[in-house]
């Protein structure tokens, strides 16, 4: 797993020695970002389920102004810690040990994210109605949300302020866009 654009390309991202940890691929990661390439420079992000952090690192990588990881296993986020020490990046980013239900809770409403991703454990798409709905209070009235998710999952047409405007599949996964409703 390598960092794929920007000032940090090229660099190799540690991946997880335990089960249950599904890192998102060199290629679906790149078609998320050709996607998100027009937001990226200057973009609040939100990396829930963080698991390596190698989404939020490429939105670093690629010019985001912050990124703010989400993920509830210590062993990821120590996961996070030690790809952003790989790739020299100290600062610019927040880490918050918790569901993303929780944080969402804490985050602060006054500056909101400009990009969420959000990328569950693919058996976990049980509560993305919730989820969903949640994140978009949250996002920037202009914001995207991606949800990764296996393709053949049905996601939610519309969540809360959030619908579905867009949704790109590669091999077993897919990616679902979604933004603010007027």
């Amino acid at each position: 797993m390598r960092v794929i654009a920007g000032s940090y390309k090229g660099r190799q991202l540690k991946t997880p020695t335990w089960a249950g940890l599904r890192p998102t691929s060199d290629k679906l990661r790149e078609t998320m970002f050709n996607i998100l390439a027009p937001r990226i420079a200057g973009a609040r992000v939100l990396d829930a389920y963080a698991g390596t952090g190698a989404i939020g690192i490429e939105a670093l990588s690629r010019g985001a102004a912050s990124v703010t990881f989400v993920d509830r296993d210590r062993r990821a986020l120590a996961l996070v810690e030690a790809n952003l020490a790989r790739c020299g990046i100290a600062n610019g980013y927040a880490i918050i040990r918790g569901s993303i239900e929780r944080a969402l809770e804490t985050l602060d409403r006054s500056q909101p994210f400009d990009i969420m991703i959000l990328d569950p454990p693919y058996d976990a798409a049980t509560h993305l109605d919730a989820v969903l709905a949640a994140a978009g209070g949250a996002l920037a009235a202009d914001g995207v949300l991606v949800l990764e998710h296996r393709r053949r999952t049905r996601v939610p047409q519309a969540a809360g302020r959030l619908a579905l405007a867009r949704a790109v599949a590669s091999g077993d996964s897919a990616l679902a866009i979604y933004a603010c409703r007027p």
